[in-house]
């Protein structure tokens, strides 16, 4: 006899409209007779192993759509990446309060924890149907067009490096700005969505799937600085060389490494101020700064595309249709149809669990520094209705009379 209990929980960075996604999966199962109790396990995996589960039955339909409106992880998440023993103990949780129903909503890493959750499951016999949530601004899941969470992100780099370029116009210098993404560079991309006017920056945009030279970003800089008489540089945290090495942890002697082992590139400004130090000693350009967007585009309000609210509620709904009406397990894919519009569809955890995707080469322009016109046709429907616009006055000009120009 069925429990009639399913348990959602986050992972991983938090996203403007993941809990799209967590509302999505509470709503829909209120749908279906069979489910009598819907639990939600604070900050993720960590929260499954500490049993710290909220019952999310009782939430009013009100209340959990005020809370899919809002960013960040309503539940709370971790950046936990657990082994087989981890998974191990996940399902004996699992077990224990005999939930049937398992939605984790996340990126590369919570697919495959989903994966080896579901072979546990199925090595002991147990009924449990587990399903994978697609989420990431990092838009590097295979075998999705895209993935909730990256279009509200990218909507804000574009955004954000519309307002660097007018103010880096009116008072000409270099401009830098680091955008997340350390294998896949489709978030920086999304900065050339911004650009209206042919000499509108990002001028040069540098991505993790070409290799990443000093001197040629340098060249490239003071070439484009004498063309513009300015240049906006959107560079990606997970730059690298010819050796795979990050330039971050090339250039600084001392960084921070995080729980997997790996450079700490995201929420700190080292690899911003280290490119700016070199244009200013090796070019001598003068007014020469930096930003490191770090976690802001993660989450934030008021900059939320209208198309990846719709789709991270759906996948969320999806996600239980599948695990209700289907015979497997699986991860939530959205595939695009026609010029704009997507279905969705259920991979095998196989095809999806740690693997990850990169930009394809018809979206990156033969210089290995802008995106092609491929990528924007990509991007454009998924930034959403009312993309801010900029305009210009255009300069008409008064004859000089004294032609002394300070």
């Amino acid at each position: 006899m069925s429990s009639g209990k399913i348990l959602v929980a986050q992972g991983g960075g938090p996203t403007a409209v993941i809990n799209q996604s967590l509302v999505g999966v509470a709503l829909e199962a209120r749908r279906f007779q069979s489910v009598e109790r819907i639990y939600g396990a604070r900050h993720g995996v960590r929260g499954i192993i500490n049993e710290e589960f909220v019952d999310l039955t009782q939430e009013t339909s009100h209340n959990l759509e005020l809370v899919a409106s809002t960013p960040s992880s309503a539940l709370g998440s971790t950046r936990d990446k657990p082994d087989l023993k981890y998974c191990q103990e996940i399902f004996q949780v699992l077990r224990a309060h005999e939930i049937e129903h398992f939605f984790y909503i996340g990126g590369n890493d919570s697919s495959d924890t989903v994966r080896i959750v579901s072979l546990e499951a199925q090595k002991a016999g147990y009924p449990l149907r587990s399903i994978h949530i697609p989420k990431t601004i990092d838009n590097d899941l295979v075998g999705n067009d895209h993935t909730p969470g990256f279009p509200s992100a990218a909507r804000f780099v574009a955004q954000a490096f519309a307002g660097a370029n007018l103010d880096n116009a009116s008072l000409p210098g270099v401009y830098v700005g680091v955008v997340m993404g350390r294998h896949a560079g489709f978030l920086t991309a999304a900065s050339a969505l911004g650009k209206k006017f042919p000499d509108d920056g990002p001028h040069l945009i540098y991505l993790p799937e070409r290799t990443f030279v000093l001197e040629k970003f340098l060249a490239d800089v003071k070439s484009t600085y004498e063309r513009f008489g300015r240049c906006v540089i959107a560079v990606s945290e997970g730059i690298h060389d010819t050796s795979g090495t990050p330039i971050a942890s090339l250039l600084a002697k001392n960084l921070e490494h995080d729980a997997h082992g790996n450079v700490q590139l995201s929420g700190n400004g080292a690899l911003a101020d280290l490119l700016c130090e070199e244009i200013r000693s090796k070019l001598n350009i003068k007014r020469v700064r930096g930003d490191t967007f770090g976690y802001l585009q993660r989450s934030f309000i008021g900059c939320v595309s209208d198309v990846d609210q719709r789709e991270a509620r759906e996948v969320g709904e999806k996600a239980v249709q599948f695990a209700m009406w289907g015979d497997r397990d699986g991860s939530v894919a959205i595939k695009r149809t026609g010029f704009y519009s997507v279905d969705y569809e259920l991979l095998e955890l196989d095809a999806v669990a740690g693997k990850t995707r990169v930009m394809e080469d018809e979206f990156i322009a033969a210089s290995g520094t802008d995106i092609t016109d491929a990528f924007r046709l990509y991007l454009r429907p998924l930034l959403g209705s009312g993309m801010p616009d900029a305009f210009r006055l255009r300069h008409s000009p008064v004859a000089k009379v004294r032609n002394t120009p300070r």
